[in-house]
């Protein structure tokens, strides 16, 4: 099975600097960041990331957040990335505040798809060296280009 995140990223939805003094306004951020893109209301995917994040924090650890909700309106599952301006507190399993979030949204009904996707992105994101390259990458594109490529694959 291929590692890369091709088929759920959204390339519009990568942002590298973004401004963000806290989980909530993290969150809606995302929310006005992915509403235009995909169609949806942001004030839905802001509370639904909030709402998830009450059952425990999607700080997944090395800086690293994976903040994911179910949206009504989502036709697939998409994948926005965020390299914040400064790194936030974020109730991480490490106490380590966070500075690169990769949200998942879903629609409501995709039960197994949901829980595979979010399985390979913490895949991906275990690799120390790539959330190291991705704090270095300066652009939409070379983040995007960081996240497709195949791990299995050396990476030059």
């Amino acid at each position: 099975m291929t590692s890369d995140l091709s088929d759920l990223l959204v390339p519009e939805l990568i942002v590298v600097g973004m401004p963000a003094a806290s989980k909530k306004a993290l969150f809606a951020q995302l929310g006005a960041l992915v509403a235009p893109v995909l169609g949806v209301d942001a004030r839905m995917v802001a509370d639904g990331l909030a709402t998830r994040e009450k059952d425990g924090s999607t700080g997944f650890g090395n800086g690293v957040a994976i903040p994911h909700a179910r949206i009504a309106g989502l036709t697939r599952i998409a994948v926005a990335v965020a390299r914040l301006v400064q790194p936030i507190d974020y109730g991480a399993v490490d106490d380590a505040p966070v500075d690169v979030v990769v949200a998942m949204l879903s629609p409501p009904h995709a039960g197994a798809q949901h829980l595979k996707a979010l399985a390979r992105i913490a895949r991906r994101l275990r690799d120390r060296a790539l959330i190291a390259k991705l704090r270095g990458a300066g652009s939409r594109d070379a983040v995007y280009a960081l996240l497709t490529a195949d791990e299995t694959r050396d990476a030059a």
